[in-house]
């Protein structure tokens, strides 16, 4: 799907979320990439239009989006938080120089050998980050 500002709400509408504009610039700003993006380069994205947009407006509207499964968070460390518009199940290469995420097919990791899950407990997901460098 190609994504533009004119579809935006209905984006939003189907994951239970109001569209405000603010919102709606947010989710452009994601979704009209589809790149990883981290909350200060999606805001410094929404600002370059809408310069009222908050720090705090931006990392809440993240959170909302988060919670109602519209995109994921991948942290890559704790101090790099990226979010992912591409909610099918993929995992990641991350370059520890550069600081570029790329997705990986689920179909291309083939994981065996997990250790069994606690009683009562179903598996959720599991999220592969594989960290790599220039080699030398």
């Amino acid at each position: 799907m190609r994504y533009s500002r004119d579809n935006m709400a209905g984006l939003l509408r189907s994951h239970d979320i109001n569209p405000t504009h603010q919102r709606i610039e947010i989710a452009y700003a994601l979704f009209s990439r589809m790149e990883h993006l981290s909350a200060d380069q999606v805001m410094a994205l929404v600002n370059v239009h809408h310069s009222e947009t908050s720090k705090a407006t931006v990392y809440n509207t993240l959170s909302l989006f988060l919670q109602k499964g519209l995109i994921r968070e991948v942290i890559v460390d704790p101090n790099k938080v990226f979010y992912d518009p591409n909610t099918r199940p993929h995992h990641h290469l991350y370059d520890v120089e550069s600081g570029h995420l790329t997705d990986v097919d689920a179909e291309d990791i083939h994981i065996s050998g997990l250790p069994p899950l606690p009683e009562g407990a179903a598996l959720e997901g599991i999220d592969l980050i594989v960290r790599i460098r220039k080699a030398g």
